[in-house]
């Protein structure tokens, strides 16, 4: 049975009042309370996701939207209200020393994955897409993406049966999505995402 999205964003309320990781910057990002099959699982909020307010609101979003728009159709708004919106870790890291945002370190990543198994529960998706290699070896071990971008693993998470396919992550910084093989794997996966069950709701 689908949750409600009082029982969603009740769960919502909780993760936001989280202080569990006292080198993460507030405030806690989350997306909008969707009940859904669907379960998109990124990296981390950058510095631009706590001002706006949600994640992918930046130019990774923008790559991001654009890609489900070209697959599926789907506007952003589209997307944001069809797609649990997860992530490995749901506070800014900060930046570190040397420039750029931080990787999240192994106990922040551990203290979140209780959040995400929390919304395996109460969504029981169908469908995850972890985006990004951080995002990815929660589901499975790790892979040059060559190997898993443009396939679709059964996977159990947490106890919970569920299909599972991988995205490289929209950033400008990485080329991978942006020349071949990266772009064809790519159209495979969105390809894969369109025709999945969990969508056709």
């Amino acid at each position: 049975m689908t949750p409600s999205v009082a029982s969603v964003e009740q769960h919502l309320a909780r993760l936001r009042a989280c202080v569990q990781c006292p080198q993460m910057h507030k405030p806690v990002v989350v997306g909008r309370p969707t009940p859904s099959r669907i379960v998109l699982v990124g990296q981390a909020p950058g510095d631009k996701e706590p001002v706006f307010g949600r994640p992918f609101a930046w130019t990774a979003g923008k790559t991001l939207f654009k890609w489900f728009h070209g697959a599926l159709g789907w506007s952003e708004d589209e997307v944001r209200n069809r797609v649990y919106f997860a992530a490995v870790c749901r506070c800014f890291p900060g930046k570190k020393s040397t420039g750029g945002d931080r990787v999240p370190a192994d106990d922040e990543i551990a203290n979140c994955s209780s959040w995400l198994a929390t919304e395996f529960d109460l969504l029981r998706p169908q469908l995850v897409l972890p985006v990004g290699k951080l995002a990815i070896t929660q589901f499975m071990p790790a892979a040059p993406l060559n190997d898993l971008i443009g396939k679709k693993f059964a996977i159990t998470y947490r106890g919970h049966a569920v299909d599972c396919i991988p995205l490289p992550h929209p950033s400008g910084a990485s080329p991978w999505h942006r020349m071949e093989p990266g772009k064809t794997l790519l159209n495979e996966a969105l390809a894969l995402v369109a025709k999945h069950p969990a969508l056709q709701r």
